[in-house]
């Protein structure tokens, strides 16, 4: 539950740096968004899927 709790931690600081350091550029990337099919925001959901395990695999396997 700890490392539940932490990569939800890691998430929200991330987000929160985004929206309060670049407000801006959160607009520009969401009407970009709307620019893209919905076939094209699902594989980009999917490859930021696969991304994500790919880091959570090579933080278990250095031991993190």
């Amino acid at each position: 539950m700890g490392f539940v709790l932490l990569a939800l931690g890691l998430v929200l600081i991330a987000e929160g740096l985004v929206y309060a350091l670049a407000p801006s550029l959160v607009e520009r990337l969401l009407e970009m968004l709307r620019t893209l099919t919905e076939e094209q925001r699902r594989n980009a959901g999917l490859a930021a899927l696969v991304l994500g395990l790919i880091l959570v695999w090579l933080a278990f396997r250095l031991g993190i």
